[in-house]
């Protein structure tokens, strides 16, 4: 279970940094991201569900370490959102937004090659530690929100696999005192 939350968690910030990287139509501030991810495998599908369900339900050590790591890389622990999926706080400071930054926690190795189109941009992205890739697209909500679908391959229990991902953003206000 910790590792599918693990590669769930890295899976979904990588796909934040390879879309929201595009700073500057992104306000400085408090944000939250919820992700929503459907695969074409029926046993993953139900597993993330499960891993969602049980995400609140952490011990609360287990809970503290999570916590521990997304707080490292201004990360609130993720959680329930309202599409199913999974929602998380993050705080991008200006200096971030200036190097088109965004907090994904994610580990490993990622490049991104964002192309700005009229209203957005055109991503894709390729991942090592765990190995992932994807392409597609990222609408801007003015400067204060965005939504994004990717289309994903990964690996899961040794096998290929494929996944969209649709992606929410909003600005929620200024960072709260000390946030990264």
């Amino acid at each position: 279970m910790n590792r599918l939350l693990n590669k769930s968690i890295a899976l979904a910030a990588a796909c934040l940094l390879a879309g929201a990287a595009h700073a500057q139509s992104m306000r400085p501030g408090l944000w939250e991201m919820s992700n929503k991810m459907n695969t074409s495998n029926v046993e993953t599908n139900q597993a993330m569900n499960a891993m969602l369900q049980q995400l609140a339900n952490l011990p609360p050590d287990q809970r503290a370490k999570v916590e521990a790591m997304m707080a490292q890389n201004g990360a609130s622990m993720p959680k329930l959102a309202a599409n199913g999926g999974i929602s998380i706080k993050a705080c991008i400071t200006e200096e971030m937004a200036r190097r088109q930054e965004v907090p994904t926690g994610q580990q490993g190795n990622c490049q991104s090659n964002n192309q700005p189109v009229t209203g957005g941009m055109n991503i894709s992205f390729i991942c090592t530690n765990p190995a992932s890739s994807g392409q597609g697209h990222l609408t801007f909500k003015g400067d204060s929100g965005f939504t994004m679908t990717m289309d994903v391959s990964s690996e899961a229990r040794g096998k290929p696999e494929q996944m969209t991902i649709e992606t929410t953003g909003r600005w929620l206000g200024a960072c709260p005192a000390g946030g990264k």
